[in-house]
C-alpha cells in the first residue's frame, strides 16, 4: 500500500491519503481528479468497482461521493476514493467510461439524492414509484410529513363499512 501511496502522490497533486490497514487505502481527491484517479487505479490492477455511495453533509452544504474499488490480485486490497460536491444543483461526471458497472450505482444516487451524473446514458428511476420534491435520502427530506401526507389519506378497513 505504501508503494501505491507514493505513486498516487507523485501523479496527483493535492490528494490526501490515509492507510488505516495493510489492505486498505483511503484517498480524498478533488472532484476534477476522480476519473483520472479511477483510471490510474484500474491500470494498477484495482479493477473491481464494488460500490458508489453518497453521504449528505447537510451542515456543510455538500455531498460526499464514495467509490469503493477492489483488487482480486495478489494484494486483495481495497481503495476508498472520496470527493465532495456542492448540495445545491449537484452535478458530477459519470464514471461509466472507466467502470461500466457504475451505471446502476449512479442511477440509485441520482434517484435518492438528486445528483445529476453528466454523460450518464440513462438516469431513469431504479427503485421509486413516484417523484419527490426532495429526494428521500437527503437529510432535509421530512419522512414524518411525507408519511402523513401520503398514508393519512388511505382509509382504515373499518371506515369502509
Amino acid at each position: 500500500m505504501k508503494l501505491l501511496k507514493e505513486q498516487l502522490e507523485s501523479n496527483f497533486k493535492g490528494i490526501q491519503i490515509n492507510i488505516p490497514e495493510d489492505t486498505q487505502i483511503i484517498i480524498n481527491a478533488g472532484k476534477e481528479q476522480i476519473l483520472d484517479v479511477l483510471k490510474f487505479l484500474q491500470d494498477k490492477g484495482y479493477d473491481h468497482l464494488a460500490l458508489i455511495s453518497c453521504v449528505d453533509w447537510i451542515e456543510k452544504k455538500e455531498f460526499e461521493l464514495v467509490y469503493i474499488i477492489g483488487s482480486y490480485g495478489e494484494t486483495r486490497a481495497q481503495v476508498i476514493l472520496k470527493t465532495r460536491i456542492p448540495r445545491e444543483n449537484p452535478e458530477f461526471v459519470t464514471a461509466i467510461s472507466v467502470f461500466r458497472n457504475a451505471e446502476p450505482y449512479e442511477r440509485e444516487i441520482h434517484e435518492l439524492y438528486g445528483i445529476n451524473f453528466e454523460g450518464h446514458p440513462r438516469l431513469t428511476p431504479l427503485f421509486l414509484e413516484r417523484e419527490y420534491k426532495i429526494p428521500p435520502f437527503r437529510k432535509d427530506f421530512d419522512t414524518r410529513k411525507y408519511v402523513k401526507e401520503v398514508f393519512d389519506k388511505i382509509p382504515f378497513v373499518e371506515d369502509k363499512k
